[in-house]
């Protein structure tokens, strides 16, 4: 008997890739994650590539393997691929000690981190319709409003027909 398969943690349309234990901070992999965030793929590769942050180099290694799991785990279209979701979880941390003034000491947190993408395939958007003359339409509605009086003149309109 084989084992049962886990359930999927993702739809039938995503795929999902991980790395854990990144050295840095969850708020410093989140600036780097909401630079790619509902971007497509190639756009996003290209952001990283470009992207100054410490980070950058393993947040595109760690997107290249979700596109690499999304074509040939799930069979989806690379081209139609966008960057659905990405966060960074807190991972562990470890304490160490810094020295301070009169022998007492100062704990130091090393933060470490788990960063999550999820690809998905977003279908082709249609190019809407075009919308009927919008120049005519005005035409008309500036036909069928009347004409309201100048600032200065406080008489109303009948009382300018009667005079």
């Amino acid at each position: 008997m084989s084992k049962s398969s886990a359930p999927r943690l993702v739809e039938a349309h995503e795929a999902i890739a991980s790395v854990r234990d990144v050295k840095t901070s969850t708020t410093k992999a989140a600036l780097v994650l909401d630079l790619i965030r509902g971007k497509t793929v190639e756009r996003a590769l290209n952001d990283l590539t470009f992207c100054r942050k410490k980070l950058a180099p393993i947040t595109k290694k760690l997107l290249l393997s979700a596109i690499a799991n999304a074509e040939n785990n799930h069979q989806l279209n690379v081209d139609n691929l966008v960057v659905a979701r990405a966060h960074a979880d807190k991972g562990a941390y470890m304490k160490r000690w810094m020295q301070r003034a009169k022998g007492r000491a100062a704990p130091v947190l090393k933060h470490r981190c788990h960063i999550t993408i999820v690809v998905a395939e977003k279908a082709p958007e249609a190019k809407p319709a075009p919308k009927a003359a919008p120049k005519a339409a005005k035409a008309e509605k500036a036909q069928a409003a009347p004409k309201a009086a100048p600032k200065g003149d406080t008489q109303t309109a009948t009382e300018q027909t009667e005079a």
